[in-house]
């Protein structure tokens, strides 16, 4: 259903999964907010961490989570695909059904909403994802690493049992 939807194949959901979180085994539980407020005052990456810090704040007003369960790894990710802020307000989705986008305990959410963001950076169904294509070039809105990028490709082709496609 979801490469039915966002056109994205399950071996390359399944190749980020794996590599964010050991398949939502390690995701993180530190509270986001107190985190990223620290990191919104940091000379170095100062906008970066106001913008996640207000979307983390707008992910609470809308009421997708509360503070008190809006936790994950020390740069603010959140859940089994690791999305910064930012990326989950436009891209989390609700797939099960239950009426919350739930990036921390629902696989359905959390794939799909991985599927939709890349399909936000350009993904096109039936593609291939191997180097050259342009969904390759989509997997850089997931990670600007030519080496994470690359990475992904080939655990996806392996996943998939070696067509790239």
């Amino acid at each position: 259903r979801i490469e039915s939807q966002f056109g994205v194949p399950g071996p390359v959901l399944v190749a980020i999964w794996a590599m964010e979180t050991d398949f939502g085994a390690v995701t993180g539980n530190k509270p986001i907010l107190p985190g990223l407020a620290s990191l919104a005052y940091d000379s170095r990456r100062t906008d970066l961490f106001q913008r996640e810090l207000l979307a983390a704040l707008t992910i609470i007003d809308r009421g997708d989570m509360s503070a008190a369960t809006l936790r994950g790894a020390g740069h603010g990710e959140i859940g089994q695909t690791q999305f910064l802020p930012s990326s989950y307000v436009p891209f989390a989705v609700d797939f099960d059904g239950d009426g919350k986008k739930d990036l921390i305990r629902s696989q359905a959410d959390v794939l799909a909403s991985t599927a939709n963001y890349l399909r936000g950076y350009g993904w096109s169904k039936g593609g291939g994802w191997q180097e050259g294509s342009g969904n390759f070039a989509a997997l850089a809105g997931w990670n600007k690493s030519s080496n994470y990028q690359r990475a992904i490709a080939l655990f996806a082709t392996k996943v998939s049992g070696g067509g790239g496609s």
